[in-house]
């Protein structure tokens, strides 16, 4: 193909792709359960499969199944949250690996990254032998399994990269001759433009292929297609000429401290991290960073790990930190944490970075709320993580099951917008118009009576067995002058073992005071009081 003078000249490009990215990163980061790393795994985002390894693909698994009929084909899947997180995280050590290596690397996104063939090709004598010892480096790294391609452009070497899954001799690179991209492009299918509308519209006109698309006139299809389907024009025809833009290393702004021995007690492994603590701020300090959550690692001479997120309200102090490393030393002995053995490894890692400059003092210094939270702060402190709660609605029929605790601090299991969507939900059965001021922590017994006497009950199609004449509540008997209901709560009623059947009563006592009864198992109690 000649080259037109006015065509950019198209840069070799050395591309690394990392096959199952996501899945490597959940088996690197540690976080996954003991069997994970005999079982087939996949990760799932919105009910469907999102990744999945080797050995979930050979029983039938495949990306956007939904997680019924996945496990269905390969019973014992094991499947756990996809975390872009987790992803970014552990590739960035890969990433810093690779530029000691090789400087002016360009990620596209965790598991893909692009460099300048022409300055390892030199310095190592080629380009294949500049590809192998990268690929020496990245085993060394935990990532065995990495590909690279090297063609004209990112797009024909990234392809290149995943053309090498189809090789039957296991060669992990591929070079595409300078000049040979639009050879090497021109079988492969338009999908790969990963451009659905456009891909849609060409099979209408009967191009199926990208050598079928690279082949027609570019300012054609310019005028049809517009400067999209230039683009993906050029990319078609081998003539890419996006350069690999490096990135700036990032400041290293997490702390990790070694205990040799390693340490068995909370007070002094918290002694020892303190220090660490400190120089852990100031780096973000001098950064001009102020970092709000933070995930705390520790590692225990057998190899054991807890790993937890911390967030904070405002930003995190050294002090806060050390707190952190504290409680969770504190709860390393429960089963979700299970540390059994003395400590030898503590690594705190900024999750979430502001600018500093956004949460500096205001004109006049701090005021109330900054005070409220330094109070609840020491005391938390002093307590520990849980001596802290804060209250927050969350959805439910009964009144207790609306009022959420949690500790200062963090967020709620499942996050905001999980307890905002419960919290939105419909809930039949439960009460109308404003909630009362005063919900008993325990319910209190009372009795409810009719005009004869006798208990009044709730039957089958939620009517009273006769009015409710007068009740009784901890501080005597009370005449009943007006009431309201039931309210029927029928929970559960498909599992026998977890099916609860409530009916709710307002009523009014004598005094003005407004109550709300529940009747369950022939038994009233009071839930609550409108104040």
């Amino acid at each position: 193909m000649t080259r037109h003078a006015s065509e950019e000249p198209v840069e070799r490009t050395m591309v690394v792709w990392c096959p199952d990215w996501p899945v490597m990163a959940a088996r690197l980061s540690g976080a996954l359960t003991e069997d994970a790393a005999v079982r087939p795994l996949a990760l799932v985002e919105h009910g469907e499969i999102l990744a999945c390894d080797a050995a979930a693909r050979a029983a039938g698994v495949r990306r956007g199944l939904r997680i019924r009929e996945a496990e269905a084909r390969c019973p014992d899947l094991l499947t756990t949250a996809y975390d872009p997180v987790v992803d970014a995280r552990v590739f960035e050590p890969v990433m810093l690996g690779i530029e000691q290596l090789m400087p002016g690397v360009q990620p596209y996104r965790a598991g893909l990254c692009a460099i300048r063939s022409r300055g390892p090709s030199r310095y190592y004598g080629g380009e294949h032998p500049a590809a192998a010892v990268l690929l020496e480096r990245l085993e060394a790294l935990g990532v065995p399994d990495a590909r690279i391609g090297i063609a004209d452009g990112p797009f024909a070497a990234e392809q290149a990269a995943r053309a090498t899954s189809f090789h039957q001799d296991g060669t992990r690179i591929l070079v595409i001759p300078s000049g040979g991209s639009s050879a090497f492009l021109a079988p492969l299918p338009l999908s790969t433009l990963a451009r659905p509308e456009l891909t849609t519209l060409l099979h209408r006109l009967g191009i199926s292929t990208l050598g079928d698309f690279g082949s027609l006139p570019a300012m054609e299809v310019r005028d049809r297609f517009g400067p999209d389907g230039a683009m993906a024009h050029r990319l078609a025809a081998g003539r890419d000429a996006r350069s690999v833009i490096p990135r700036m290393p990032p400041v290293e702004l997490a702390v990790e401290v070694s205990f040799e021995p390693p340490l068995d007690r909370i007070d002094q492994l918290a002694f020892g991290f303190r220090q660490s603590a400190e120089q852990f701020i100031a780096g973000l300090t001098d950064a001009g960073l102020v970092t709000t959550a933070i995930t705390i690692t520790l590692q225990s001479e057998r190899g054991e790990r807890s790993m937890r997120t911390w967030l904070h309200p405002r930003w995190f102090t050294p002090s806060d930190v050390l707190d952190r490393v504290r409680w969770q030393l504190q709860s390393s002995s429960n089963i979700d944490h299970g540390l059994a053995s003395p400590v030898e490894l503590v690594r705190v890692v900024p999750e979430t970075v502001d600018d500093a400059a956004d949460h500096e003092e205001g004109l006049w210094g701090s005021g109330p709320d900054e005070r409220i939270h330094n109070g609840l702060a020491r005391v938390q402190s002093m307590l520990g993580h849980d001596g802290v709660l804060t209250a927050m609605p969350s959805g439910g029929r009964l009144l207790l099951d609306r009022r959420l605790l949690v500790p200062w601090g963090s967020v709620p299991p499942g996050g905001e917008a999980a307890i905002t969507e419960r919290r939105n939900r419909p809930w039949p059965g439960s009460i109308p118009g404003a909630a009362p001021a005063t919900v008993f922590e325990v319910p209190l017994p009372v009795e409810v009576l009719d005009a004869g006497g006798q208990s009044v009950e709730v039957g089958e199609r939620s009517t009273v067995s006769a009015p409710p004449v007068r009740f009784s509540e901890p501080s005597g008997w009370h005449r009943v002058d007006g009431w309201a209901g039931p309210w029927t709560i029928d929970e559960r009623w498909w599992d026998d073992e977890r099916h609860r059947r409530v009916h709710r009563l307002q009523v009014v006592d004598d005094t003005g005071d407004a109550w709300l009864l529940l009747l369950e198992e022939h038994g009233w109690r009071a839930e609550a009081r409108y104040d």
